[in-house]
């Protein structure tokens, strides 16, 4: 009777297994949102909700043009999704939560949480529009190999949260604002020709760098730029022991304080972080009067700190592990020519 019960579980798995997997065009791979109904839904998330977990194939989400005030999460099963808005200016994603907002913290003020590896975002704002309230950041991501191209992101403290102590993530061609520590975390994050805006004196970035990482946030020909009402700023600050910040060849206001780095009122953090610059540029860049304790970052190490280095992998034959942050940019086709 046993081995009989033994059989008839096994078969059971086999079919449910089969059923999982075989027939995946029964599935669908491309949604649409649209405010005006238009499209498949209305509502971002309510398109995340319909996705199949753990696709047979890559899914896209393309967004027309709207303010789509709501705040939007996609698990971490919900893997190989990208979206694409119509127009990175007029396609928003936006909402107004904050820390102290009833029980709202910092980690939950997000207006939009990636945790999907392999996430694709271009062409999308990404907005926090609680104002200078304290911590409310407008995006959240923790996702593996995701790349984010032409995006917005709008805040002001906590802007964008690089979580995911070994994720790894690319910002091409984006613009972030914020006021404090508006770019931080622990992931390896690469910012790639961005435009980077302080809106206060304060600290650009406070990154959580695992001990023994070797790349924490990385900016590369990126320009930074400030308001008006900037006259001090600082390129970051360890929020814990190990940070670990670089930017590479990029333009500097005038606004940057001369030290360029502050050690968040702790002199041990000092012997643990790694900061530095090289070949920065501008009215701001002042090599001779940084932080004793910064980085001189040499020629020969410049090229330690390039995306194909930063991204290398020790698992090189899976499937887009050497190529996943050069996919060409994708085209906005609305279902129909519409």
């Amino acid at each position: 009777m046993r081995q009989f019960t033994l059989i008839l579980l096994a078969l059971y798995c086999m079919g449910r297994g089969n059923a999982q997997t075989a027939n995946p065009e029964q599935y669908k791979y491309t949604f649409t949102v649209a405010q005006d109904g238009s499209g498949d839904y209305t509502r971002i998330q309510d398109a995340i909700n319909a996705m199949r977990g753990y696709p047979l194939a890559p899914i896209t989400l393309y967004i027309k043009n709207g303010i789509y005030k709501e705040k939007i999460e996609l698990p971490a099963n919900n893997t190989d999704v990208t979206f694409i808005g119509q127009d990175v200016d007029r396609t928003i994603i936006t909402f107004d939560d904050y820390a102290g907002k009833g029980t709202i913290r910092t980690f939950t003020s997000y207006t939009a949480k990636i945790s999907g590896n392999r996430f694709v975002a271009e062409n999308i704002t990404f907005e926090n529009s609680a104002g200078p309230v304290g911590q409310a950041l407008a995006l959240y991501v923790d996702a593996d190999k995701t790349l984010f191209r032409n995006c917005r992101f709008l805040g002001n403290q906590d802007t964008i949260f690089n979580g995911g102590e070994t994720a790894r993530q690319y910002f091409v061609n984006c613009y972030i604002e914020g006021t404090t520590d508006f770019i931080f975390g622990p992931a390896t994050a690469v910012y790639n020709n961005c435009i980077i805006k302080a809106k206060a004196n304060s600290y650009i970035t406070a990154a959580s760098t695992s001990r023994g990482k070797k790349y924490g946030l990385v900016f590369i020909k990126c320009r930074i730029i400030t308001g008006p009402e900037v006259s001090r700023l600082f390129l970051g600050r360890p929020w814990r022991a190990y940070a670990k910040t670089v930017y590479l060849s990029c333009e500097m206001p005038a606004a940057i304080a001369p030290e360029g780095w502050n050690n968040w009122n702790n002199p041990e953090n000092e012997k643990t972080a790694c900061y530095g610059e090289y070949k920065s540029y501008g009215a701001g860049a002042n090599p001779v009067n940084r932080a004793s304790w910064a980085k001189k970052i040499t020629v020969a190490e410049a090229g330690q700190y390039t995306p194909d280095v930063i991204f290398a992998s020790c698992n090189p034959d899976l499937a887009g592990e050497r190529t996943w942050y050069k996919n060409s940019p994708a085209v906005f086709k609305w279902p129909g020519g519409r």
